[in-house]
């Protein structure tokens, strides 16, 4: 039994196929990202899914897929902590970056992905080779035109008055704002990333309004100049995407990327059944 494993700040899906590729079983828990968990932390939500603890000892592979794991060092303490848990597995840990490259991108083939998710990232793929110019400091320094980006201004408008009137009171109708409610959060919780993400979809309903709609140009023009433009070649091949908040915003992402003689390429979702068929094809 394989494990396929795309797992971003907030959630991680998960999918057993056996070795023709038949689905064995999906199940998802949150996020598992090893900039922000401890060890007892992830094995606590592996845990907490009985199709995973279950069947543990089954697993022959466990590919993961992962935010966070752009470095050797939170690689190897995840796969270190996978190996512990899947006695019996081969375990392999990319970064999340590698999903989305094996999804959107036809074998062989030259482009730079994208993701734009809790987080976000930029990579250029050569058509064998992922190669980065920018190495994440994480949601506080950067993740430009991230879910956790959007979190902030929201929070920050709605705290320094800047949010107009109806839409401040809806904001405070479907969301907790109490100062230290928030602030446990920040500070207090696992994942304050994924905490500030779950406002991203506020901002997503509310696209058309004029402080939603600065909020998203000022980063997307953010994304375009400090991560794709990295790379001299960014008009000459497809830029593809990944990430809640690519695909809910895909039209205003079209345009600025069109803005700047950018080829769009695919803009997905999320990448988990993009990773089932090339699985299949590389087994």
């Amino acid at each position: 039994m394989k494990l396929l494993v795309d797992s971003g700040s907030t959630k991680a899906d998960w999918i057993a196929i056996d070795d023709n590729g038949k689905v064995l079983f999906t199940t998802q828990t949150l996020g598992l990202n090893p900039e922000v968990l401890n060890k007892e932390e992830i094995v606590n939500r592996l845990e907490d899914k009985f199709d995973i603890s279950h069947n543990r000892d089954k697993a022959t592979h466990l590919f993961f897929y992962g935010a966070g794991c752009g470095t050797d060092r939170m690689k190897d303490f995840l796969a270190l902590v996978f190996q512990e848990y899947f006695k019996n597995a081969t375990v392999v840990v990319h970064e999340d970056t590698y999903a989305a490259v094996y999804a959107t991108t036809p074998k062989d083939e030259k482009a730079i992905v994208c993701i734009l998710g809790t987080g976000s990232n930029c990579s250029y793929f050569d058509g064998k080779v992922l190669h980065q110019k920018v190495q994440s400091l994480g949601y506080i320094a950067m993740d430009d035109c991230s879910g956790n980006r959007f979190g902030r201004h929201l929070i920050r408008a709605y705290y320094f008055n800047k949010m107009p009137k109806e839409m401040a009171l809806e904001f405070e109708n479907e969301y907790n704002v109490d100062a230290d409610f928030i602030k446990h959060n920040f500070y207090k919780e696992p994942n304050p990333n994924a905490f500030l993400a779950t406002f991203a979809k506020f901002l997503i309903k509310h696209k058309d309004k004029q402080i939603c709609k600065e909020m998203i140009q000022e980063e997307m023009e953010s994304f375009v100049d400090n991560y794709i433009k990295q790379f001299e070649n960014y008009r000459e091949v497809p830029v593809h995407f990944i990430g809640s908040i690519a695909f809910y915003l895909k039209d205003e992402l079209t345009e600025i990327l069109k803005k700047h003689d950018i080829t769009v390429g695919n803009i997905l979702r999320r990448p988990i059944d993009g990773l089932i068929s090339y699985h299949i094809l590389n087994k």
